[in-house]
């Protein structure tokens, strides 16, 4: 068995044993300030739908408003704690203010709609909420932009999970070269972090 073979039948395992509740935890968890990449959810649950253990619609459902309550968590964090709080539990969630002086200059130049853009964009989607909330962004509009970003995200992230599937014995064929991709990704992302991480620990305390 290949990696990429038992990594998708472990992440599929796991979240065909808790159903839609790990689906609803984790995507609320991806839409605050945890490193929970979305990529690593939403595929294996529609893995989930071909073996008729969930509904697209289901998945979509329960997926975006956990995306919404994590959102809404995060800019009220934004809106009461702010810098502060990146500040004394930053490190913990592989965050430094960096990250967060990105984000706010990224919201401050392209407005309200950021909240839509933002979330098909990696590592901004987990903080742009904090930035609406600090500037106050009217509550209404951000629910709204958040649900038709993260309806998106999350059904197209479904669906290339659903055709994967439906189609693995041909992927399979070519599991030995798809097996190193994903390797590169791994060790890429490996090297990431400690350069981001480990070599400017400064930073991440600033």
């Amino acid at each position: 068995m290949g990696v990429t073979e038992f990594l998708a039948g472990y992440i599929t395992q796991f979240i065909d044993s808790t159903g839609y509740i790990s689906v609803f935890i984790l995507m609320i968890m991806e839409s605050m300030v945890f490193p929970i990449p979305s990529e690593a959810v939403m595929p294996f649950a529609g893995f989930l739908i071909v073996s008729g253990r969930f509904t697209f619609a289901n998945v979509i459902i329960v997926s975006t408003v956990a995306s919404i309550i994590g959102s809404l968590l995060s800019y009220y964090i934004g809106k009461f704690g702010g810098k502060p709080f990146i500040s004394t539990f930053g490190k913990f969630f592989l965050i430094n203010h960096d990250d967060l002086a990105f984000t706010e200059k990224f919201f401050a130049q392209h407005g309200d709609i950021t909240i839509l853009i933002c979330r098909f964009i990696p590592i901004v989607r987990h903080l742009i909420s904090i930035p609406a909330g600090t500037a106050n962004m009217n509550i209404f509009k951000f629910i709204i932009y958040t649900t038709i970003g993260a309806g998106i995200w999350n059904a197209f992230l479904t669906f290339c999970g659903f055709f994967l599937k439906q189609n693995w014995e041909a992927v399979m064929k070519y599991a030995r070269f798809v097996d190193i991709a994903v390797l590169v990704l791994l060790v890429a992302a490996a090297v990431w972090f400690v350069m981001r991480h480990l070599k400017h620990p400064s930073k991440a305390k600033s």
